[in-house]
């Protein structure tokens, strides 16, 4: 089921709980609590890698410069800086998928990048 389902059914009964009778209102609240941890797995990691993200981008914007560079370059000169298990796919994702605001992306082959 997806989630926005699952979100829509848990709002429908949080508000007509309080016309249910006791024993109706003893399985709703139950469910509830099963459709709220339901949608709300997986939000502990997720902030965990938004975290992550989060502290390694001042390391790589403070390595960019108006000299682009290819995204290997970029990973060699902050690699010693980075947390463990931080790899060049992360690295990757972050620079084309999540700080595209502040890197600019000079098309070729291979892709460089540099501060905008």
């Amino acid at each position: 089921m997806k989630k926005a389902t699952l979100i829509a059914i848990a709002s429908y009964l949080s508000e007509n709980v309080q016309y249910a009778n006791d024993i109706e209102k003893e399985f709703l609240t139950n469910a509830l609590a099963e459709l709220n941890a339901e949608i709300n797995r997986g939000a502990d990691a997720k902030a965990q890698k938004v975290a992550q993200y989060d502290a390694v981008k001042p390391i790589v914007l403070d390595a960019l410069s108006d000299t682009p560079v290819t995204i290997t370059e970029l990973y060699d000169a902050v690699r010693d800086e980075l947390p463990d298990g931080f790899t060049r796919g992360k690295l990757q994702y972050a620079v084309t998928k999540l700080w595209v605001a502040e890197i600019v992306k000079i098309d070729g082959k291979p892709s460089t990048y540099k501060k905008a």
